[in-house]
């Protein structure tokens, strides 16, 4: 049965376009300019970014992290500038204020919920709105270890265009190579008019891989894994650690992004192999 999608949808496009706007010209919006490198391993392409800012970013964001409260949740209430809708009586679209892709959202829960909780049909809905009239990728990172850099429950999504994601291990044919343990689900019957309906198939689909890889995915707190997601099909990957070397790695990782902040990292992730990389923070088959 043939993928069935929403027809773009104008409010969504426009509000996207509208905040990104208003927010470059406020200051909200940070953009953070890369130099990228390309990497081919065992006929995957990797894209690995080095964000020469990201290095003096890190320095504040240490020390910021020193001056504020510990609890500072930058979700509750998201930056105003930044927020571009509702998704759902549940959930936010947030624009990334520090995005190394275009139109980087997040999709917030209203209220606080761990991001290690099991993501529930309601997560999927407000995904599926997005994904469903955009196409474009949706991603996970389910935990601290799995590369999770804020505890309040949010799930992510870029546009997916030819020069910004390089699929890596979630390219189409890829699945029955990977050195890691993972579990792929095809989502062709997935009828992307209909959130709700969208929704509660796509958290079956989870959690069908959740227990392919004896994973309960309802269980509280989860452990870490990435979650990959297009209107193609989903991949799920548990994570053993979040860093590779000193080298932070997120679901984006096992879609061919990685991401340094010295050009040395980079020197050492060619020399070892990404596919390598990604092996040593997920689970490595027996």
């Amino acid at each position: 049965m043939p993928v069935t999608t929403a027809s773009p949808t104008p409010a969504l496009l426009d509000r996207i376009r509208q905040c990104r706007e208003a927010a470059l010209r406020s200051g909200a919006l940070q953009p953070i300019a890369t130099e990228r490198a390309e990497i081919d391993d065992h006929g995957l392409h990797f894209s690995v970014r080095w964000i020469s800012s990201l290095e003096r970013k890190h320095a504040q964001r240490e020390q910021a992290a020193g001056r504020r409260d510990p609890g500072f949740n930058p979700f509750l209430p998201p930056e105003a500038g930044l927020t571009v809708g509702e998704l759902g009586a549940d959930h936010l679209a947030v624009l990334n204020k520090f995005p190394v892709i275009d139109d980087h959202l997040l999709v917030i829960a209203r209220h606080f919920v761990e991001q290690s909780a099991p993501l529930d049909a309601g997560d999927f809905t407000a995904l599926a709105r997005v994904l469903g009239p955009l196409g474009g990728l949706g991603f996970y990172n389910g935990g601290t270890a799995a590369g999770a850099s804020q505890r309040h429950k949010h799930l992510q999504w870029i546009p997916r265009a030819a020069d910004d994601t390089c699929l890596g291990p979630f390219a189409p044919g890829a699945a029955g190579s990977l050195p890691f343990r993972h579990a792929t689900v095809a989502l062709g019957e997935v009828d992307w008019s209909q959130p709700a309906a969208a929704g509660a198939r796509l958290h079956t689909a989870f959690a069908g891989a959740c227990a392919s890889l004896g994973m309960d995915a309802g269980a509280d707190p989860m452990p870490p894994y990435n979650l990959l997601i297009d209107r193609q099909r989903m991949l799920v990957v548990p994570r053993c650690a979040e860093h590779w070397q000193d080298i932070s790695v997120n679901a984006l990782g096992f879609a061919g992004s990685l991401f340094v902040r010295r050009p040395a990292q980079l020197d050492s992730i060619r020399a070892c192999g990404p596919l390598q990389v990604l092996t040593a923070v997920g689970c490595a088959l027996p």
